[in-house]
Order: C-alpha cells, then sequence, then structure tokens
C-alpha cells in the first residue's frame, strides 16, 4: 500500500486566489509561556487545497454540512480527456480542463471531480451537485487508469461553501 498526499502545505502569508482573505497563522500561546502551543488561524474557506460545496456557485444549493460524506471519498482515478471514464468513480485531472468534457464527465456519473478545472466547468459540475477539489498537488504522480482509493474529507463547517481538506491516494 502506498499513500500519496495530494495536500498543498498552509502556511502564513502562502499565495491566494485573487480577491480571497490573506493566510495569517499566529501564535497564541506557547509551551514556554503557558505549557500549551495554541495557534490561530485566518484565512478563506477556499485556501489551499480544498473541497467546494455546490453553495460555493449557486444559492440555495447545498453546503458542505448538508453533502453527505460518501460524497468526498470513494474510488478515484486519473484520467485524461482522450480516455473513456470509468462510471461512478471519482476524476482527477493533472491537466487543465474545460467545459468542453462536461457531457463526457456527467455521462460517468461520478460524485467528485479535482484537478486544474476550468471555472465555467466547476461551476457546471456544481450544478449538478458533483463535488469538486482544487489546489490539489502531485495529482502526476498518480498512474494514469489505474483505481485508488481517495480520501478528501472538510471541516464540517455549519452553512460551509467550501473547506480545506487533507487529500490522499491510497494505492493498492
Amino acid at each position: 500500500m502506498e499513500i500519496i498526499d495530494l495536500t498543498k502545505t498552509i502556511s502564513d502569508g502562502m499565495p491566494v486566489y485573487p480577491g480571497d482573505p490573506a493566510v495569517n497563522i499566529g501564535v497564541a500561546t506557547t509551551v514556554k509561556e503557558h505549557g500549551y502551543e495554541v495557534r490561530t488561524l485566518q484565512m478563506g474557506s477556499h485556501t489551499g487545497t480544498h473541497v467546494d460545496a455546490f453553495s460555493h456557485m449557486h444559492e440555495r444549493m447545498a453546503s458542505l454540512d448538508e453533502i453527505p460524506l460518501t460524497q468526498f471519498c470513494g474510488r478515484a482515478m486519473r484520467v485524461t480527456t482522450t480516455m473513456d471514464f470509468p462510471a461512478c468513480t471519482g476524476l482527477f485531472f493533472a491537466e487543465g480542463v474545460g467545459i468542453d468534457v462536461l457531457e463526457k464527465i456527467l455521462t460517468a456519473s461520478p460524485p467528485f471531480v479535482g484537478g486544474h478545472l476550468s471555472e465555467e466547468l466547476e461551476r457546471q459540475l456544481l450544478k449538478r451537485q458533483i463535488v469538486t477539489y482544487t489546489d490539489l498537488e502531485k495529482l502526476e504522480s498518480l498512474p494514469i487508469g489505474e483505481a485508488f482509493s481517495f480520501f478528501g474529507l472538510p471541516l464540517k463547517i455549519e452553512n460551509g461553501d467550501g473547506s480545506p481538506v487533507r487529500a490522499i491516494a491510497i494505492l493498492e
């Protein structure tokens, strides 16, 4: 078994999407002074490697706390746009993909799609209740066309439109 971490490290002042809140990580208490360490975290819900709820781009659609956990994990595969997509399997693209693959994705009925997705494609997937993952790293290290287990669970944020995740692929 091999576990591949697909997650970007969240760090103070890291680059964020234009218009998103800056990342600020501070020290609230220290072991030396208080006997324990606690950090303060200030960041947007779409910081680093993250998952998007349907409500991210559509009003009156489900937020993170309303989406079943089964949509954030399961069988997945790294694919290319020229391949036949497996049915009911999460899809990951290491290369940029646009709206031109929407119908092909919908035919496969994946619970989630991740990678370098155009905003238009992401909007349409969320509208159709397909969870999206963005800002993943090391996707190119996943074998093309081979199934693996994926886990990218969000924080349980009330009315959450998105959440950073620790995204992992488990290769058997």
